[in-house]
């Protein structure tokens, strides 16, 4: 067993799909990964990923040959043949076209003929440049697909084959094979739980055009939403503006003030069974709004009367039958004993800290680096992970904390009539 390695693919036979995109490089080491875990890959090339990487590359790695043809492959019928013996099916990168082509059911290519004739499950990891991620034909596809039951994970945002800088990078290879793992083994550890999470930030007015706000993007929360639905959660996210997209099979709940997150949170409190609090909150707002735009003067405006906004966490604290409840500490320093302050001052079971400056961990980043203190005085350090893959972590030591065990039945009741919105 390779060093750091796991198995938990061992015995599994996945077929790698690589299509045109200059991330096509990086599903050399995504191919070495599902094999040092144990998988037999059979990887398949599109003509145009051939041009960024030689499928001599793969040949070795994987020990089997490429297909690349649909055509040079017509007696062996890998078509037909690939997508039987396969246990999955991965797309990495998956091009904005392939992606199209999935959606549509077009087969003119190996690769894409595979896909139509593939009842095992189905992942496809995005990479693409430009505003592509967004654009209303790629919305309108990915989402048919995710109708049907494919797994099409989120792009990861940073700097981009183009230069600039956006939406479009292929997903980290953990997080492609935390999607395969899930696929393959459903983890239902989570299913008889009622979670409700609060996400990103929330904006508070100063007139009509001007807010008060952070640099929440939501990206954790919508990360835990995602990771205990998968798990078998019923689940309700309130979530401040975001430029997110909320994952399938969630109640979702816009808000966008603290006030709006207070009400929309205790309307849903007693339908819980678990709340985790990943909003970032605005801690104060403005006392008297301007109904119209302030105009900008030449003089200083030399005062702006703030007033703290609701401790939300704190007041569902008090307001506490059976749910677990877990917070979060942004902070820029101390976070361990910041983090075991506020486990105690607003009554918690869990709090997850973070230095918001450390790097890959600010607000906005894809990864996060994170402690953990529970109530009983345990402390989990969990270093640098994609928030996807730290979410199924924290959802883990939610799992184990005696207040949770405890509670269990109470998960396993149904909720009263008329308590979820």
């Amino acid at each position: 067993m390779a060093p750091g390695s796991t198995q938990t693919l061992l015995g599994r036979k996945i077929v790698l799909g690589v299509s045109g995109s200059i991330a096509a490089y990086k599903a050399v080491g995504l191919l070495r990964l599902l094999m040092r875990e144990g998988a037999d890959v059979s990887v398949v090339m599109t003509e145009a990923a051939t041009r960024f990487v030689g499928p001599l590359t793969f040949e070795v790695l994987s020990r089997r040959p490429v297909a690349t043809d649909l055509f040079a492959a017509r007696q062996e019928m890998l078509h037909l043949t690939l997508p039987e013996w396969a246990d999955a099916v991965v797309i990495a990168p998956a091009t904005a076209n392939q992606i199209a082509k999935y959606a549509l059911g077009l087969a003119d290519d190996l690769l894409s003929a595979l896909v139509l004739n593939t009842s095992c499950p189905l992942i496809l990891a995005p990479a693409m440049d430009g505003n592509m991620w967004d654009h209303p034909a790629v919305t309108a596809h990915r989402e048919a697909l995710r109708q049907r039951g494919v797994t099409v994970l989120e792009p990861e945002e940073g700097p981009l084959a183009s230069g600039r800088v956006g939406k479009g990078r292929l997903p980290d290879d953990t997080v492609i094979l935390s999607a395969i793992e899930q696929r393959l083994f459903p983890r239902l550890d989570w299913r008889g739980q009622r979670l409700l999470v609060s996400a990103g930030p929330t904006q508070e007015a100063i007139d009509p055009v001007r807010f008060i706000s952070n640099r929440s993007s939501g990206k954790m929360g919508y990360a835990l939403a995602q990771a205990a639905r998968e798990r078998g959660a019923e689940v309700t996210l309130v979530s401040g503006p975001t430029a997110l997209t909320v994952p399938p099979g969630i109640h979702y709940v816009p808000v966008c003030t603290a006030e709006e997150m207070d009400k929309a949170l205790t309307a849903h409190f007693a339908w819980s069974t678990v709340l985790i609090m990943a909003a970032a909150v605005a801690d104060f707002r403005p006392a008297q709004a301007s109904s119209t735009k302030l105009k900008k003067r030449k003089e200083a405006l030399n005062k702006l009367d703030l007033e703290p906004t609701p401790d939300i966490l704190e007041r569902l604290s008090l307001r506490r039958t059976s749910q677990t409840l877990v917070g979060f500490a942004a902070e820029t320093e101390a976070v361990l004993p910041q983090a075991k302050d506020k486990l105690v001052r607003k009554g918690l079971d869990l709090i997850v800290g973070n230095n918001v400056l450390a790097e890959g961990s600010g607000f906005g980043s894809d990864t996060n680096e994170a402690v953990l203190v529970d109530r009983e005085g345990g402390v989990t350090e969990l270093g640098l992970l994609p928030k996807r893959v730290l979410a199924d972590r924290i959802l883990d030591v939610i799992s184990t904390l005696p207040c949770a065990i405890k509670r269990s039945a109470a998960a396993k009741k149904p909720p009263a009539a008329g308590n979820k919105n």
